[in-house]
């Protein structure tokens, strides 16, 4: 066995790389190292995990074609993770050329790569900005997503059908992953947690996006990485039952499978504001400001199908979340 991580230095790659490792897994991690936020943490990421044996790097672009096909014909890769992806919501509306060259051309690329190199199983990432002006609460991958109100949103749902037709086209097992608001130590700092915490050190005010009203299913990285590890070797299946009459978007004729993996769980951004002052011993200065462009109120996942295929459900509550992100953070930056 050997699995191919992109996204290798990012926050879920980082963390998903390191939980192979340990299982003694053979892990090829590939990652463009670009700035859209500080290249020195993805840097020391790497460096955690370069010193792992099993580990090898490649510094390379899912949008690089070429190379990529190289690297598939060297490596003999006999499973697939792609978290290579432009992130950001808001970054979308500002740049979303970005978007189409990293998650719809890369992914592309990835698609044909694992198609002509044998792969025995493709697990990708989405996102739960695909369920966009869905208002039925919790999320369930049975309910059609097809009003994303992003072009991050849109390129995650281009992805789980250009996967679809790939599944059903080739008999490429292809299970999509949608993940809900990913916090905790080595996290993003374009996130919430990372800003606020920042910020109310410094002691700066934070923007506190629709006056505090958010609800977010807040989803601690070991729940996000056991969900993501378990479903790596639960190769998908063509559901029998699938019609085409009563079509079910969260399964298929093809081996093909969408799973949320979420909290089961939504916060609200005050509680999490005062969940991180609580841990800082510290009050926020508070900006109140109307929905952005591109945000949803509200997520909530329905992780049912996760829990009945691979036996697990997310459930750590953001008080030792955030106390691990706020410890890792302190260390990290060296704050006393």
């Amino acid at each position: 066995m050997k699995i191919l991580v992109t996204g290798a230095a990012g926050f879920i790659g980082f963390h998903l790389c390191a939980r192979y490792l340990n299982e003694s897994i053979e892990v090829i991690g590939i990652d463009n190292l670009n700035d859209y936020y500080s290249v020195q943490l993805k840097k020391d990421r790497l460096a955690q995990l370069t010193s792992k044996a099993g580990f090898s790097f490649y510094q390379m672009d899912i949008a690089d074609k070429d190379n990529l096909e190289k690297l598939f014909e060297q490596e003999k890769i006999t499973h697939v993770v792609n978290l290579a992806a432009q992130a950001g919501v808001r970054y979308s509306i500002e740049n979303p050329m970005a978007y189409v060259d990293s998650n719809i051309v890369g992914f592309a690329n990835i698609l044909e790569c694992c198609r002509h190199n044998s792969v025995k199983h493709l697990v990708f990432a989405s996102s739960s900005s695909v369920y966009g002006l869905n208002a039925k609460m919790p999320f369930s991958v049975h309910d059609n997503v097809d009003h994303p109100i992003s072009l991050y949103a849109a390129s995650k749902k281009a992805n789980e059908l250009m996967a679809h037709s790939y599944a059903y086209l080739y008999q490429l097992p292809c299970t999509g992953l949608r993940f809900f608001t990913v916090y905790g130590p080595w996290g993003r700092p374009d996130m919430a947690l990372f800003l606020f915490t920042k910020a109310i050190l410094e002691e700066k005010p934070i923007k506190v996006f629709n006056y505090g009203n958010m609800q977010r299913d807040f989803t601690y990285i070991d729940d996000i990485i056991e969900g993501v590890f378990r479903v790596t070797f639960h190769i998908p299946r063509p559901n029998p039952n699938w019609s085409g009459e009563h079509p079910d978007p969260g399964s298929s004729p093809a081996p093909y499978k969408i799973y949320n993996i979420g909290n089961n769980n939504s916060v609200s951004l005050n509680e999490f504001i005062e969940t991180i002052e609580k841990h800082l011993n510290k009050k926020a200065i508070k900006e109140l400001l109307p929905l952005q462009p591109g945000d949803v109120p509200k997520t909530f996942a329905n992780v049912d199908d996760l829990q009945h295929d691979v036996g697990f459900k997310p459930e750590t509550p953001i008080d030792y979340g955030i106390r691990q992100f706020i410890g890792w953070y302190k260390k990290y930056y060296q704050i006393i």
